[in-house]
C-alpha cells in the first residue's frame, strides 16, 4: 500500500463553502478508484507521477497539474503502471463552490487544471498540502486556508475566467440563495423563492438555472438533503424529527426525496455513514 493521509473536517457550520475531507496519498501502480459517484466537488493536486482521469472521456494528469470531479456524475481514477502519481486531494462544497471553480475555469466539461507558471502550482500544492497535514488546527483556520487554495486556483489557472462584477441577476440569485438558507425547514416552494426576490416565478427559474446550473426545485431538494444527511450521520435524532426540521412534514415523502438524491433510505444512510465517538 502506497502511504496515505485522511482526515474528516470536525464542523460544519459553514455555508457559502465547507471542507468535508482531505488528504495525501502516494499511490501504488495503476491503484484505482471508481466507478463512483460524489455528493460534493473533490479536486487533486498531483505532486509527482501520472495517471488517468476517466470521466466521460479519459484526461492524462501529470505532475503539477490538477483534475477536478464535480458531484453526480460517474468517475474513475488510477495511476499509471509505471510512474504511479502521488497526489494531495481536497473534498468540498457549499453555495458558492459551483460560481468559485468557474472562476478558475474548472467544470464538469473541463476538469483540468494546468498553471500559468511554476509559483502558482506551487501555491496549490502547498495550502492543499497543508490541509493534508495539519489536522489539529481549528476549523476557522482550515477555512482560511480553503480559500487560499481556492484564490491560488482562481489566480493561476490557464483557464480561469474574469470575474464579472454587479450582474443583477447575480444578486436575485444570492437573495434566493438567503432565503433558502433561512427558511430551508419551513413549507417553502419555488413561489415563495420567486416572490422573495420580486421576480416573475418563470423568469426567476430560467437566471437561477443560469447561475446554479440546476433547478430552483433541484437545488432546494438537495440542500435539504444536504442537510438530512448530516443530521443522520451526526446525531441520533429520530428520523421523523429530521424530517420535520428539514421542511418534510410527511415522513415518507422525505424518505422518498432522500432516496432520490443518495440512492438509499434515510435508516439505511445512518447505518452505514454514522459517525462513531471518537475514544481515547
Amino acid at each position: 500500500m502506497g502511504n496515505t493521509l485522511f482526515s474528516i473536517f470536525p464542523n460544519e457550520r459553514f455555508m457559502d463553502l465547507t471542507l468535508y475531507q482531505y488528504g495525501y496519498e502516494a499511490c501504488d501502480p495503476l491503484h484505482s478508484f471508481g466507478p463512483f459517484v460524489r455528493n460534493h466537488y473533490l479536486f487533486h493536486y498531483v505532486i509527482s507521477g501520472q495517471g488517468t482521469l476517466s470521466a466521460g472521456e479519459d484526461y492524462h494528469v501529470g505532475p503539477a497539474m490538477g483534475f477536478l470531479i464535480t458531484p453526480g456524475e460517474v468517475t474513475t481514477y488510477y495511476a499509471d503502471q509505471n510512474d504511479p502519481w502521488e497526489y494531495v486531494w481536497v473534498e468540498f462544497d457549499g453555495l458558492k463552490a459551483s460560481q468559485t471553480l468557474e472562476l478558475a475555469g474548472l467544470t464538469r466539461n473541463s476538469p483540468i487544471y494546468q498553471p500559468v507558471s511554476e509559483e502558482g502550482a506551487e501555491t496549490v500544492k502547498n495550502e492543499m498540502l497543508y490541509l493534508a497535514q495539519q489536522t489539529c488546527d481549528s476549523p476557522f483556520r482550515l477555512m482560511g486556508h480553503l480559500y487560499f487554495l481556492l484564490d491560488a486556483l482562481i489566480t493561476s489557472s490557464v483557464s480561469r475566467n474574469r470575474l464579472q462584477q454587479g450582474k443583477l441577476s447575480d444578486f436575485y440569485v444570492r437573495e434566493a440563495l438567503s432565503f433558502i438558507e433561512n427558511n430551508y425547514m419551513r413549507e417553502i416552494t419555488v413561489a415563495d423563492l420567486a416572490r422573495s426576490c420580486n421576480l416573475n416565478r418563470s423568469y426567476f427559474g430560467k437566471i437561477f438555472r443560469d447561475a446554479m446550473k440546476k433547478s430552483p426545485q433541484e437545488f432546494l431538494a438537495e440542500y435539504r438533503m444536504e442537510k438530512a444527511a448530516r443530521l443522520l450521520t451526526t446525531t441520533d435524532i429520530s428520523i421523523g424529527e429530521i424530517s420535520a426540521s428539514v421542511g418534510y412534514p410527511n415522513q415518507l415523502h422525505f424518505s422518498r426525496a432522500f432516496k432520490r438524491v443518495y440512492a438509499m433510505a434515510p435508516r439505511d444512510y445512518r447505518k452505514n455513514f454514522q459517525r462513531q465517538p471518537a475514544h481515547d
